[in-house]
């Protein structure tokens, strides 16, 4: 048990991994930046659950919040490579603490980001992996989901899609229409997903979290948000950010009260956030990725362990 359950191979191609991702970032004069684990509030999503200290402190779920802080000052594209933590999830494709890579490109669209997030994926298949990725496949969310589900997410009825969840993943509990949104694409769509890159977008606005929402060409509300997906396995999300601070607020409240209704602790709301974008975001993209699943499928490996050195059972 004293062992780590990382080869030195994996080890070695972390640290590669880490090097080329620093040589991209410096070569599109993108700021390394560095912003605290622990801070005073944490992620209000209803359905993550935060580390909390003794000091009334929360280790952060990802450094969203603070980088967003820094835009608002003026720093211009931002990048940080940083750990973060999650309770309760634990399984071959998680640990509660991991490793991300994220960053913010003012200006972009999320398009752009895209193609920023491709570059880099394709690069470090070349330079890292053991793998390459010729081509890459980009559907909608509603594309994906109702080839394969039968239903459109935008406009069926909650009552077909609680008919079509239950039959098709045994479960028989009450959900909101989101979480069985999710429990069909995790447990009937994410398996049938072609092998290779998959880039989704234009999700339900429900799922919009901190993504702006905006028309797509039907003139459906939906979240201005992308995943990535390898072989299936998420990999990356990516939203063109939400800058105006009234309605981000309103969303944490929002949140805070479907906590309540899922039985979790209610949290603090982000003020340092919401001052920021009061103050002024400029109009940005930002993308989070994954470092360890991203280097598990790199390198072939089929869970998390094979590329941490010591996982949670270990630590």
């Amino acid at each position: 048990m004293w062992q780590p359950t990382a080869s030195m191979d994996a080890i070695r191609a972390r640290a590669e991994m880490y090097a080329q991702v620093r040589t991209f970032f410096y070569h599109s004069k993108v700021l390394e930046v560095e912003t605290p684990l622990l801070c005073s509030t944490t992620a209000m999503d209803p359905y993550l659950d935060s580390f909390s200290v003794s000091s009334g402190r929360f280790l952060q779920t990802s450094p969203e919040f603070p980088m967003k802080r820094l835009l608002a000052s003026g720093s211009g594209p931002i990048y940080q490579i940083s750990k973060a933590f999650r309770q309760d999830e634990e399984s071959s494709r998680h640990n509660p603490e991991f490793t991300l890579l994220e960053w913010y490109q003012p200006g972009y669209s999320l398009l752009q980001l895209q193609e920023e997030l491709l570059a880099l994926l394709f690069l470090l298949g070349e330079e890292v992996g053991v793998v390459s990725w010729a081509s890459v496949t980009c559907r909608t969310y509603a594309e994906m989901f109702e080839s394969i589900v039968g239903l459109c997410p935008h406009t069926c009825t909650d009552e077909a899609l609680v008919v079509v969840a239950k039959r098709e993943t045994g479960f028989e509990g009450e959900l909101a229409r989101d979480s069985w949104l999710d429990l069909l694409m995790s447990h009937v769509v994410e398996p049938e997903m072609p092998e290779g890159l998959l880039v989704l977008t234009e999700f339900p606005a429900g799922q919009a979290a901190l993504a702006e929402i905006a028309p797509d060409e039907r003139g459906r509300n939906v979240a201005k948000r992308l995943e990535l997906y390898i072989d299936g396995v998420e990999v990356a999300n990516g939203y063109q950010e939400l800058t105006d601070g009234v309605e981000q607020k309103h969303r944490f409240e929002f949140d805070n009260k479907q906590r309540l209704a899922n039985g979790a602790v209610q949290l603090p709301i982000p003020e340092h956030l919401v001052s920021a974008l009061r103050a002024g975001m400029p109009a940005t993209s930002g993308i989070a990725v994954g470092l360890d699943r991203l280097l598990m499928k790199l390198m072939g490996k089929q869970q998390l362990s094979d590329v941490i050195c010591f996982p949670w059972g270990r630590a």
